[in-house]
């Protein structure tokens, strides 16, 4: 009996923690679909769940790094949602592709226009987004999520190193590495030449194979005609041994 006690009790703890641990990691996200690579472009997700069982979730406002600035960001459509993008000045122009650019998105707010999250729902809210920064290992997007209660959830809170998550973390874009733009073009050459080559030396080899079966068959047929005609030959003369 004690053990049956022991056991449930553990049981029921353990299925506390997970709920709680569930409930903990329901905030905002970001993530990207495929990778991220510093000095390239991305299309990322802002994922959005609804943590209330009595509200709907009718807005979220994403706020872009200012240290980090970024030149291009183009958001999807999502039914039901109305998208605006903010522009800011900066400080420091950027250089893209070779031209200047003194505005970048600072704020892109997505507004229920006929849609929401309901309790127990999330919504994810797409972004073409570059060129992400070179020299950083992660962005950092500070969310504001509103609810048709008037109840405004703030993920504004950094991670800091060694300490534990904090209660309403900004939703954080892990960067991955460079990619070697020369090399992946030289590789997809390499790749295409060798793709146009194959086809070529196996049309190469079909043409020489059937071109030789066509001369075995050919010269088979010419074999058979002359056996043939000495078949024939060889009746009629054997016909007229016997009449003589």
């Amino acid at each position: 009996m004690n053990v049956s006690r022991i056991a449930l009790a553990g049981g029921v703890a353990a299925s506390t923690v997970l709920i709680l641990a569930g409930t903990a990691s329901a905030h905002v996200s970001v993530q990207p679909q495929g990778e991220a690579a510093k000095g390239g472009y991305a299309v990322i997700n802002f994922k959005v769940p609804n943590e209330r069982d009595d509200a709907a979730t009718t807005k979220l406002e994403v706020n872009f790094p200012t240290d980090h600035p970024l030149a291009s960001v183009m958001p999807q459509p999502v039914p039901g949602w109305d998208i605006k993008v903010t522009t800011s000045k900066l400080a420091k122009p950027l250089d893209m592709h070779g031209k200047k650019i003194n505005e970048a998105v600072s704020k892109v707010t997505w507004t229920a226009d006929g849609g929401k999250i309901e309790p127990g729902r999330f919504q994810q809210f797409p972004l073409s987004v570059g060129q992400l920064p070179e020299d950083a290992d992660q962005l950092v997007f500070k969310a504001i999520q509103t609810y048709d209660n008037k109840e405004v959830v703030r993920w504004i809170e950094e991670q800091k190193d060694g300490a534990e998550e904090p209660e309403s973390p900004a939703p954080v874009l892990k960067l991955t590495a460079a990619t070697d733009d020369a090399h992946g073009a030289a590789a997809a050459s390499e790749d295409k030449n060798a793709a146009a080559d194959q086809p070529k030396d196996e049309k190469t080899t079909a043409s020489a194979s059937s071109s030789a079966s066509d001369t075995t068959a050919r010269t088979l047929g010419i074999v058979g005609i002359v056996i043939g005609v000495a078949g024939v030959a060889f009746g009629v003369l054997a016909g007229r041994r016997r009449t003589a």
